[in-house]
């Protein structure tokens, strides 16, 4: 009875996938696609007995140091399993702290802990007819998604390819701190969209773009993977609309997660939909108390 780390080589993704399939926990983002696509292969994982209990671990390296980093647009980890088990979790918990360094590793939202980690927040709609999902938005996003004659005249959401979207993405992405960022996450995009989980919907106000939403659906969740706007027509709200369409679509048979609601205005924006609050536990460590960490690892010869 006891956790095992697996390198990636090493991974018998087939029971890695069942475990994932039947746990109470599943999740989109901890599937083998997934974390091949947002890590680029750099992730291993934790394993209780034979594939009963899985955690998923990616990391990057830094000057040959292997770190603990939650992947670009990958938001819930933790542990899968049959039945959540607080024990269970915290002896995963336990041996992730005791053997590797970690600048950032999130939970899920099933996942019970004992330990007091930072809470984040994250918004889920669960499956319902779309009709009673819309009866429940807020007056004030309703009163939103009643355009004018002269927009709804004008204007029209179309599905849209990723070459078709990519210099709209990149003119109103926001929040990325330098080029190479950019790149990696268009990579995510670009992969994501051609292995057919991705697909983008775009609003147009006058045959041009103004607004657009990425959304990545497999284990029966559809998940907000981006929401773009040009600045100028933020008042016209085409991203409600967006939204609600992909809701009108979907909501009927799958999960729709907001995949966020930490800043105060995005979180405005996520609770007019009136979806439920799902906090997930994370693990944050500062530059400076890697170092730290890594002499106590390093004399325990735990490092890996």
């Amino acid at each position: 009875m006891m956790i095992r780390r697996f390198k990636y080589h090493e991974i018998d993704f087939v029971k890695y996938s069942q475990c994932l399939e039947h746990s109470e926990q599943r999740k989109y983002s901890a599937t083998k696609d997934f974390l091949d696509i947002t890590a680029s292969n750099l992730w291993e994982i934790l394993v209780y007995n034979d594939y009963e209990a899985v955690m998923p671990v990616p990391f990057v390296r830094k000057y040959g140091v292997k770190i603990v980093h939650n992947p670009m647009l990958c938001q819930q980890l933790g542990v899968f399993s049959r039945k959540d088990d607080v024990n269970l979790n915290e002896q995963f918990l336990n041996y992730l702290e005791n053997h590797y360094l970690i600048r950032a590793y999130p939970f899920n939202d099933g996942n019970e802990l004992r330990s007091k980690l930072r809470i984040r927040k994250n918004f889920l709609i669960y499956p319902e007819a779309y009709e009673k999902v819309y009866a429940r938005y807020s007056p004030k996003r309703k009163r939103k998604l009643r355009l004018d004659e002269e927009v709804l005249s004008h204007s029209e959401v179309r599905t849209v390819s990723y070459e078709e979207i990519k210099p709209f993405i990149k003119s109103n992405l926001i929040g990325l701190n330098k080029e190479s960022d950019l790149a990696g996450f268009m990579k995510i995009y670009e992969t994501s969209y051609h292995l057919k989980y991705l697909r983008f919907l775009a609003f147009y106000y006058h045959n041009r773009i103004i607004n657009a939403i990425a959304i990545y659906s497999d284990c029966n969740m559809v998940a907000l993977l981006g929401t773009f706007s040009d600045k100028e027509y933020v008042k016209l709200s085409g991203a409600s609309v967006l939204i609600d369409q992909a809701l009108k679509e979907t909501i009927d048979t799958h999960i729709f997660d907001f995949e966020g609601g930490d800043i105060p205005n995005i979180e405005e924006f996520f609770r007019g939909f009136r979806p439920e609050l799902k906090p997930y536990a994370i693990i944050e460590h500062s530059k400076k108390d890697l170092f730290k960490k890594l002499g106590s690892l390093l004399l325990k010869g735990r490092i890996f």
